[in-house]
């Protein structure tokens, strides 16, 4: 039973510390992508999972897109004869519950539909699998348009870290399927899923690791980068985040989170803001 206001206790929660879990990195794990309108990197997505991941089954959980995101699935499931395409309105909350329920692999990949993963990324992520890990998360590298300092870079990677450490994040996440059984994730978090995740993983007795040396890059579609973007995300991140979840930590980070969009506003926000 999970308690009022999605704070994130669990009143009964059985405890699996004591499961052992096999070292041998798996020889196929299913992969499951959410994808709305994710045209944008959704091929080299795509082509980064193919070469980097031994992939059982492509799970696609599918918000009704409307521009070319299903026919793209059907060129690759073309070549690999493994895609399933299901289909439903709802959170992301809802979407990834769908997904886990999906999952016939004993480990299975989160993967995002704008990011591209490293190269030997399954490689490297089945070497930190030990026993009592329930989660490899890879850093996620934000690419920003108009931002190429590598101070900039390298201090976004210093704050994914800590944010993973806070809330969880599911861009390029490897996860034992025992470690979220029964799962249902509150439909109204459609950010902060991921928290509520990582946190489900840790209440029943497994680990949540970051992985060594791996990593994506999350590459936003540039009308993302706009004025009204960025206040429509910050009300979701304060809704999900600090009234559902509790996550008051987090707060810290907010001034960051506001630079990144602040730099790119000069040539996208003024220019998009008020178009869309």
């Amino acid at each position: 039973m999970i308690g009022a206001g999605f704070g994130f206790r669990f009143l009964s929660a059985p405890c699996h510390s004591l499961l052992r879990i096999t070292l041998r990195a798996p020889s196929e794990v299913d992969v499951v992508i959410l994808t709305k309108n994710s045209e944008h990197l959704l091929a080299k997505c795509l082509a980064s999972i193919y070469q980097n991941v031994p992939v059982k089954n492509l799970i696609i959980i599918d918000g009704y897109s409307t521009d070319t995101t299903l026919k793209i699935l059907e060129q690759f499931n073309r070549k690999h004869h493994n895609i399933q395409i299901h289909q439903l309105n709802g959170s992301r909350a809802k979407a990834r519950t769908e997904g886990i329920r999906k999952v016939t692999t004993d480990w299975f990949l989160f993967v995002d539909s704008d990011v591209v993963l490293c190269r030997d990324w399954f490689k490297k992520a089945t070497a930190d699998l030990a026993e009592g890990v329930g989660a490899v998360w890879g850093l996620n590298v934000d690419l920003l348009p108009n931002v190429k300092n590598g101070r900039v870079l390298k201090l976004q990677s210093m704050v994914a870290r800590q944010c993973f450490k806070l809330r969880g994040g599911m861009h390029d996440t490897l996860i034992l399927r025992k470690a979220v059984e029964g799962i249902v994730i509150p439909e109204a978090l459609h950010a902060y899923e991921d928290a509520y995740l990582v946190q489900w993983i840790e209440e029943h007795g497994y680990r949540a690791v970051i992985g060594s040396g791996i990593y994506c890059l999350h590459c936003k579609p540039p009308e993302n980068w706009n004025l009204k973007n960025g206040v429509e995300q910050a009300i979701v991140e304060l809704r999900c985040g600090l009234l559902y979840s509790h996550i008051f930590e987090y707060m810290v980070f907010y001034p960051v989170f506001f630079l990144y969009w602040g730099l790119q506003l000069p040539l996208n926000g003024f220019r998009n803001g008020s178009s869309r």
